[in-house]
C-alpha cells in the first residue's frame, strides 16, 4: 500500500509563536486536529471518535517546524507543520506536508482545507 506524499501551503494571519502552540501541544493540537490529544512520555496519542493513532515528535524548531513520526506507518512517514515567515511583508504561511493513498489524494487535500479553516477559527485568523 504506497502512499504518495502531499504538501499544501495556506496563509494564516498569526503570529508563528501562536501558531507553534497549536501545532505542537496537545491542548493546541486538539482545539482543531484531534477529537482528543494526549501527551505522555514524549508520545501524543491522537483520538478520531474511536480511532486512535500515536505520533513521537521527531524534528521541532521553535515557531518554525513540528514533525510527528506515526507509530503505525513506514518509518518515512511522517506529518509535517511548517511555518514560512516572507521576510519582507512578515507575512505567515502554514505548511503541510502528509502521506495518502494515490485514490484519496482530493479527499486528503479537502479534508486538510476543513481542518485549517478550524484553525483558523481558533486563532482568529
Amino acid at each position: 500500500m504506497n502512499k504518495e506524499k502531499i504538501e499544501m501551503e495556506f496563509p494564516i494571519h498569526s503570529s508563528p509563536k501562536i501558531l507553534y502552540n497549536c501545532l505542537s501541544t496537545a491542548t493546541g493540537l486538539q482545539s482543531w486536529f484531534a477529537d482528543e490529544v494526549n501527551e505522555h512520555d514524549g508520545f501524543f496519542e491522537f483520538r478520531w471518535g474511536e480511532e486512535v493513532m500515536r505520533a513521537k515528535p521527531v524534528h521541532k524548531r521553535e515557531s518554525k517546524l513540528m514533525v510527528f513520526k506515526w507509530l503505525n506507518q513506514p518509518e518515512d512517514y511522517t506529518l509535517e507543520f511548517e511555518i514560512l515567515t516572507d521576510e519582507l511583508t512578515n507575512d505567515v504561511s502554514l505548511v503541510v506536508r502528509d502521506y495518502c493513498l494515490i485514490d484519496d489524494v482530493e479527499e486528503t487535500k479537502r479534508l486538510w482545507d476543513s481542518q485549517i479553516h478550524n484553525l483558523k477559527h481558533i486563532i482568529g485568523s
